[in-house]
């Protein structure tokens, strides 16, 4: 599902430790099979009542016996996930069944902090983090990639009658956006606003950095990965002229093995940072921290897999090769 549903997440999952991966996993296997159900059914009302009565269980300790729950269960026990976190998770599926649209950037946001924010704050506890400075970080790193999926998938999103883009933007740029979506085309105007939304993306990816360094150091180069690698989706988009309306940005095996041996390097090198406020629409979820801080339930970074990771270089070659493997399957199954 990891490996199907987001190659990016995937690749990034391979630069952790086993026993982070193995939570993050359960993690996004809920939070995909939950998208996926409310996208693929026309009763979106019920399957979100089904996915509260599944999340309901999940915390009672009794998780049904779909295994996506069960591993999902397993990581909420594990690492002491608040129910307010899948719950806001929810909130924006909920969101998204009713078609929403946005009037600006921070109702957007507002949107992003919950189908992204969450997730991004939910990963940084499978890690053992759980100070509110770094909370704040990894939900603007969740947000950032939100808004460059919304960047990227433009046309994808209006040809299912779907438009996230800020539409106060839309208008200054001189587009009508309910006329715009009953004809999506683009333009260069259509390309500013994107290019907007990419800037306001990068921003948030410059202020996430300096949370990374607060991550243990087995889970770093995992997370610079995901930071690197979703803003080179953006990149992609604007050497496509920001049109991504007539055609999907994609980044390559070979570029995606380069970036993250660059992830590695930069992990090693990184220092923390003070961290400033969360983000204004994000302040509701990190309210619901039960304490500024607390201990990990379970080791994120054991002496065995220390042992697997002795040096950058080897990380890097290790990588490198990976993905040159892989790049060549994909060549050959198509």
């Amino acid at each position: 599902m990891l490996r199907g549903g987001s190659r990016t997440f995937f690749a990034a999952s391979l630069a952790l430790p086993l026993s982070v991966r193995r939570s993050a996993t359960g993690l996004y296997a809920f939070c995909r099979m939950a998208d996926d159900a409310i996208d693929g059914d026309t009763d979106r009302r019920a399957v979100l009542r089904d996915l509260h009565a599944r999340l309901e269980a999940i915390y009672d300790g009794t998780p049904s016996g779909i295994a996506a729950d069960r591993a999902f269960g397993d990581c909420v026990s594990r690492h002491g996930i608040p129910k307010a976190f899948p719950l806001a998770l929810l909130e924006g599926f909920a969101w998204d069944a009713e078609v929403r649209r946005y009037e600006t950037l921070s109702q957007l946001t507002d949107y992003a902090v919950r189908v992204a924010g969450t997730v991004g704050v939910m990963m940084a506890m499978t890690m053992g983090v759980y100070d509110p400075v770094s909370l704040a970080r990894a939900c603007d790193l969740g947000v950032a990639m939100q808004l460059t999926n919304i960047a990227r998938d433009v046309g994808e999103d209006a040809r299912s009658g779907r438009l996230y883009l800020p539409l106060d933007w839309m208008r200054e740029a001189g587009i009508e956006p309910q006329s715009w979506l009953a004809r999506p085309s683009f333009s260069r105007a259509l390309g500013e606003v994107i290019e907007r939304l990419l800037a306001s993306a990068g921003q948030l990816y410059d202020r996430s950095e300096t949370g990374l360094a607060r991550l243990p150091a087995a889970c770093r180069p995992g997370m610079y990965a995901a930071r690197l690698l979703y803003a080179e989706i953006g990149h992609e988009v604007a050497r496509r002229g920001f049109d991504s309306v007539n055609q999907r940005a994609v980044v390559t095996w070979r570029r995606k093995a380069r970036i993250l041996a660059d992830a590695v390097v930069a992990a090693a090198r990184s220092q923390a940072a003070p961290g400033g406020a969360a983000l204004p629409e994000a302040q509701f979820l990190l309210s619901s921290l039960p304490g500024a801080s607390r201990e990990a339930t379970a080791p994120v970074e054991s002496l065995r897999e220390r042992a697997r990771w002795p040096t950058i270089e080897d990380r890097v070659i290790w990588l490198v090769g990976l993905f040159e493997r892989l790049e060549r399957r994909e060549r050959s199954s198509v």
